[in-house]
């Protein structure tokens, strides 16, 4: 379940990548086309000569939907049907808006308030951030009754990096388990369509070490100063505040790890596939920086360069059965 396209590949990409290489079925949930978006028109790359796309949103969501599709495809190992996919507003639920023509649910805008750290957009007032909890909640226990999925995987409570998309997801996230589970669940004074489903929920985070490690190698790296310095990149510091996804290693619980290195190559095919969301993704080539756990690197609007870890890693639980609070 992801806010934008771009954020399955940034945040789940190694695990929805070796899931579809077993054979295993894999679902998408898009809650938005990313309409709001930051464009990188980098010469070279497939977004050359796209600047002008940023603040159109209706042309901004159509070609991110193209740079959406194949990335999936690309996750899948060049199948496109090995990766299913649902935009999350054109899930009908009866006594709901239904899916029409109309875009119900758009990007809510974000504004960097620190190196890797987001924040609302102050100029951005709707958006799927203020999208009644149980509108978006139920159209995913649809999608959960129907896929009956083992797992359903989203970000941590902080939208991993602060995005208001991001938070709303996890929110989302955690009432559509609830929904799916009940078997007396009701939406608009309806009964939810479908069986209940229980699926367990696992959450993106990062141990804090590992984050803070791969930010001092890559910073290290002379391969990774001379693109920066070529590019107009910064390295983020290692020692400043973390975003939310990162957590001290005594904070995590149960986790899962994932390595990326098995499907690297399908990882990165995606990650470039969201050119105008992505920059210089590409694999590193320093022993000193796969033994810091580094497998390569790339850089977003923020003109950043960041470390493509070795391993992605998900807490992992039952879907919580405490209410996430009124919707909004």
């Amino acid at each position: 379940m992801h806010a934008h396209p771009d954020d399955e590949t940034l945040t789940s990409g190694a695990l929805l990548a070796t899931w579809a290489a077993a054979g295993l079925p894999v679902t998408v949930v898009t809650c938005t086309r990313g309409e709001r978006g930051e464009v990188i028109a980098l010469p070279g790359t497939t977004s050359e000569g796209l600047g002008h796309l940023e603040g159109d949103g209706p042309k901004l969501a159509t070609h991110r939907e193209g740079e959406l599709a194949a990335a999936l495809a690309a996750l899948g190992g060049g199948d496109a049907a090995a990766v299913a996919h649902v935009y999350l507003d054109r899930v009908a639920v009866p006594g709901l808006a239904a899916p029409g023509g109309d875009v119900l649910f758009e990007d809510s805008g974000m504004a960097w308030v620190a190196p890797g750290i987001a924040g609302p957009d102050p100029a951005a007032t709707s958006g799927f951030a203020r999208v009644p909890l149980d509108d978006a909640a139920a159209r995913l226990a649809v999608v959960v009754r129907e896929r009956r999925p083992a797992v359903v995987a989203t970000y941590e409570p902080g939208g991993g990096y602060g995005h208001p998309d991001h938070v709303r997801a996890h929110e989302v996230t955690v009432r559509a388990l609830e929904l799916a589970a009940d078997p007396a669940a009701r939406v608009a004074g309806r009964p939810l369509p479908g069986e209940p489903w229980t699926a367990a929920l696992w959450q993106a985070v990062a141990p804090e070490a590992h984050v803070r490690a791969a930010r001092r190698a890559l910073a290290a790296d002379e391969a990774a100063r001379s693109l920066a310095a070529r590019a107009g990149l910064t390295f983020a510091d290692p020692d400043e505040a973390l975003p939310p996804v990162a957590r001290p290693a005594a904070a995590l619980g149960d986790v899962v790890a994932v390595e990326t290195a098995p499907v690297l190559g399908r990882v990165l095919a995606a990650l470039r596939a969201h050119a105008t969301q992505v920059q210089h993704a590409q694999a590193a080539g320093s022993d000193a920086l796969r033994t810091a756990g580094v497998l390569g690197w790339y850089a977003l609007s923020n003109g950043v360069l960041a470390p493509l870890r070795a391993r992605e890693t998900y807490t992992v639980g039952p879907a919580p059965r405490r209410s996430v609070g009124s919707a909004r």
